[in-house]
């Protein structure tokens, strides 16, 4: 799927990260990529994150998944909304809404998340702290947006939702099929279904956060650093008080501290293993058996088709011309002339048709398929 006329370089100037956008149905052909039964169907598996969230007059209710698959049916006349986690890493088509918004660095995604909801369905009025794109897939849903929130905007006393009580909206829209709203972070905004049968697909990206950065940056250096690394002081001089804590021992402190921290090379190859985690790491894609020289040898006689694993995240560090490090669902992968050549394009295309000239990667190949980031196109049957 693309978007033919959308302007990207407008966007980010003038609505990235600034103010809501409505974007009227840009698609060439829309088409509604998973239907509400397989919708259903992914929320009563194991493994796939998935909520149920109830709406009876002014009170809400959360459940988590999996579901039995007779809950959907007991719901009777409530309102309702059904919420699926990551849909991208199991239906292709759906994986295939993440292809017009590749104008923002891959790193920056996160999933897309899938919504059915009933008449009058909806969350309630809310704020994120991540930028997204709502498409809506089936039906209509009515889409109000209020001002730019804050940490410390009071929110409704709830267990499990985070509910604006006073919602302002300043722009309403009806979306139909097809139509985006993209919303920036911290703007409050709430989705209502209006008839039965709403879908939405939300395109989230990520923002990491200082606080988070700073703590597990710091424990990745602390755990390279010998035990040894201790503070010390071979010129102390007599103290001129015992219970004062010197300025001279202050900026030794201060400097085993920061200087520990300010490898820029270390913290950019830190942060692609980091930023490459897979969001699901306790998920198993790798092949019932590992892909062995012979076998990569064969894939590259025959034009074998490798798929990007929908689940994978994979990145790279430019580290000088034809050098760079690949990041493949957090291991790191040192790449140069044509191997780095080939990282560039696995990075960037879904999926790759291998030929012999590839042979130089053939390492690269076989431990992206022996960890699940790259899988073998499997043959039509007729």
């Amino acid at each position: 799927m693309q978007l033919p006329d959308f302007d990207a370089d407008r966007f980010l100037r003038d609505h990235w990260q600034k103010q809501p956008l409505r974007i009227r149905n840009p698609w060439r052909a829309w088409r509604n990529p998973i239907e509400p039964d397989e919708l259903a169907g992914l929320a009563c598996e194991e493994g796939i994150e998935s909520r149920l969230v109830i709406q009876s007059g002014d009170s809400w209710a959360l459940e988590h998944g999996p579901f039995a698959e007779d809950r959907f049916a007991t719901l009777g006349a409530s309102s309702w909304t059904l919420l699926v986690q990551a849909v991208d890493h199991h239906a292709p088509d759906v994986a295939a809404l993440l292809a017009p918004f590749r104008f923002i660095p891959d790193w920056r995604i996160d999933d897309v998340m899938v919504s059915y909801a009933t008449d009058g369905g909806g969350v309630g009025p809310h704020f994120d702290q991540y930028d997204v794109f709502l498409i809506q897939g089936l039906g209509q849903r009515r889409w109000r947006v209020g001002p730019r929130c804050a940490s410390d905007t009071p929110l409704r006393p709830h267990a499990d939702l985070r509910l604006l009580p006073d919602f302002q909206a300043t722009g309403e829209w009806v979306l139909d099929p097809g139509d985006i709203l993209y919303v920036p972070p911290g703007f409050a905004h709430d989705g209502v279904a209006v008839g039965d049968d709403c879908m939405t697909y939300s395109v989230g990206f990520r923002a990491p956060a200082r606080p988070d950065l700073l703590v597990e940056w710091a424990d990745h250096c602390a755990a390279q650093m010998p035990d040894d690394a201790l503070y010390a002081d071979p010129d102390l001089r007599p103290a001129a008080h015992p219970g004062e804590i010197a300025p001279a021992a202050i900026d030794r402190l201060h400097a085993m501290t920061i200087d520990a921290l300010q490898d820029r090379d270390a913290f950019a190859a830190w942060f692609g293993q980091h930023v490459t985690t897979p969001k699901y790491p306790d998920a198993d894609w790798r092949p019932d058996a590992p892909f062995t020289a012979a076998d990569i040898g064969a894939l590259l006689a025959e034009g074998a088709t490798l798929l990007r694993n929908p689940a994978s995240r994979i990145a790279f560090l430019r580290r000088g011309e034809d050098d760079l490090l690949l990041f493949a669902d957090g291991a790191a992968f040192p790449c140069a002339a044509d191997v780095a050549a080939l990282a560039e394009r696995l990075s960037a295309q879904d999926q790759l048709v291998l030929a012999p000239a590839m042979a130089p990667g053939a390492d690269l190949l076989a431990a992206l398929l022996n960890q699940g980031s790259l899988l073998v196109e499997e043959p039509d049957e007729d």
